[in-house]
């Protein structure tokens, strides 16, 4: 039995080149999302498109996944940064989704660079949106753990 489930509706009028639609959250999270086939394809003018909306979905699970990754290591983050960039190409198939490119920053005391990339690498691997996506998306990751800005006391 599923644990959760989402809903979206979305409507579009016209045709492709001319049309235009609107997305909306059945949680009330966002309403009338606008999307035209140029916001997609050629310039976003305020708008957004299924590729933008999951890299909101992939840079946000890989941020709760990232956070219980380091807490269950007992090294929970003060702050992870993620930054997530889908990319929509045309290739032999068609119009395809063919990358997705994280970013991470973070600041996790008592954790090294290469224990904050082993856990990110585990977040990639275990995120449900990373699940999702495997074996169609080429998901690539870049992982950098950041000094405290927090003053020591003197």
């Amino acid at each position: 039995m599923a644990i959760a489930e989402r809903r979206a509706h979305a409507t579009w009028e016209g045709n492709l080149s001319r049309g235009k639609g609107k997305i909306t959250a059945a949680s009330g999270a966002f309403q009338d999302f606008d999307v035209t086939w140029a916001s997609r394809t050629e310039r976003s003018d305020g708008m957004t498109s299924p590729e933008e909306l999951i890299a909101a979905a992939h840079a946000s699970c890989f941020s709760m996944q990232l956070s219980n990754e380091l807490d269950e290591a007992g090294t929970p983050p003060e702050r992870l940064d993620v930054d997530a960039v889908a990319t929509l190409d045309d290739t032999e198939a068609g119009l395809k989704m063919t990358s997705m490119d994280l970013t991470v920053r973070g600041v996790v005391p008592g954790v090294d660079q290469a224990e904050f990339e082993k856990a990110a690498q585990a977040a990639k691997e275990g995120c449900p949106v990373s699940k999702a996506l495997w074996g169609n998306v080429e998901i690539t990751l870049e992982a950098k753990l950041e000094e405290d800005e927090t003053p020591m006391s003197e």
